[in-house]
């Protein structure tokens, strides 16, 4: 894996390379160099099953963190390539034309997260929140708590119990019940 890296340091540019293992790397590329090293990735180190793309938010520093892990399934490798884009407006080039389930990570991290990957197919139509018209939900600024007090309304009968209290009157019905203290809780 070391030696992949090395060959294509100066090709990408490539920050913050780490090791979690002999096997499993994590680089840093640029926005605009991303798809062609994916590809490159692909195409001419034998990286040729695409694992998953995931997104990460951070906001502190007003960026998204998209990370393409890609696997090499002869060497036995596995390689994750992360991007940073800005958090306001975000877009990223399609890869979908690389691996056929590319897109529906791309249409996934639209709805989620807000980015756009101009030319994915369906990327516009609904993944899983039918009608969802609000900032998207895996954004670490949408107030959950907020969305549900304003869209849905308490219900009788609702109760909130201490997990453990409950499961010991459940499952000893016989028995009296009283709440244990955790020491390392105290």
């Amino acid at each position: 894996m070391k030696e992949i890296l090395d060959r294509i340091q100066s090709k990408y540019n490539l920050q913050d390379t780490s090791f979690r293992t002999d096997t499993m790397a994590f680089t840093t590329v640029s926005k605009e160099l991303a798809i062609d090293m994916v590809t490159y990735m692909r195409d001419y180190e034998g990286f040729k099953h695409f694992v998953m793309m995931s997104c990460v938010d951070w906001i502190e520093d007003n960026k998204l963190q998209l990370l393409y892990l890609l696997n090499n399934p002869t060497k036995k490798c596995d390689i994750g390539i992360k991007v940073f884009i800005e958090r306001e407006n975000p877009s990223m080039q399609s890869a979908h034309h690389l691996w056929k389930q590319l897109w529906t990570y791309q249409r996934e991290l639209k709805e989620a997260f807000g980015i756009d990957f101009p030319g994915s197919p369906r990327v516009d139509e609904n993944f899983v929140l039918e009608g969802w018209t609000e900032k998207p939900h895996m954004l670490r600024d949408f107030d959950t708590n907020k969305y549900a007090e304003e869209t849905y309304f308490p219900r009788e009968g609702r109760s909130t119990n201490d997990p453990a209290t409950y499961m010991r009157a459940k499952l000893y019905p016989n028995q009296p019940v009283t709440a244990k203290k955790n020491k390392d809780h105290e």
